[in-house]
């Protein structure tokens, strides 16, 4: 998994087709995927209840590009062996996940896996800076995690701005998670994300049997991108 500023749209399983994630998978890849976004919710961190460790072990086989896993779960550290023996490659984990993120990372680096660090729309962006150097990955809520479809958060377009200044030339990417669609996207990239998932806006309209709809829309956010730039 090399380091690029490039744009990548990343999927979010939670708005596949929960009975076929294989083939879910497999085709919104071959629709023009960049990565696959698993988000893990435990009812308790957030409120609602989605993936566990064997889940992501079975889809595991699937993904040919990168298994992007964000666990808003906490605690966070007692489950961080499972995720990255299920075979992810980044596992991301808040900041407010556990009493000492220092050592989550550290953990999740420990693991064999990047380590990603979230913030929440009221985690002051101030709270990564003692941390730019433990991280490959920053992830934007752009929502309040927790549920899929949720209004884009319109300040966090600045968090992202002021993100990249902190990051400088860090090989660290900045991703953005909730709300993204044509035309969030934009504002989000030109700030300085390059990782965008997107969950209903690339799997609306498509299906494993008809999944020429995925395509299309993720080819609608790369050109809304391509566009302002």
């Amino acid at each position: 998994m090399s380091f690029s500023r490039a744009l990548k749209i990343a999927p979010s399983i939670l708005s596949a087709d929960f009975a076929n994630f294989g083939s879910e998978i497999e085709a919104v890849e071959a629709q023009g995927a960049d990565w696959v976004h698993v988000d893990v919710m435990d009812g308790h961190f957030v409120p609602n209840l989605t993936f566990g460790p064997q889940l992501c072990k079975a889809i595991r086989k699937h993904i040919t590009t990168v298994m992007d896993v964000h666990l808003m779960i906490s605690p966070v550290d007692a489950y961080i062996d499972a995720y990255a023996d299920a075979g992810a490659d980044v596992l991301t984990a808040h900041v407010e996940a556990g009493p000492h993120i220092h050592r989550t990372l550290q953990a999740i680096r420990g693991a064999g896996c990047k380590a990603g660090l979230a913030l929440n729309p009221g985690t002051p962006v101030e709270a990564a800076a003692p941390l730019l150097d433990m991280v490959d990955l920053i992830c934007v809520m752009s929502v309040n995690p927790g549920f899929g479809g949720q209004k884009f958060i319109h300040s966090q377009v600045e968090t992202v701005r002021r993100l990249r200044a902190m990051i400088g030339d860090r090989p660290v990417h900045i991703e953005v998670d909730g709300g993204v669609t044509p035309e969030t996207a934009p504002l989000m990239q030109a700030a300085g994300a390059d990782v965008l998932v997107a969950g209903s806006a690339v799997f609306k309209g498509g299906s494993v049997a008809d999944p020429a709809p995925y395509g299309h829309n993720i080819r609608a956010i790369r050109t809304a991108c391509d566009v302002l730039v």
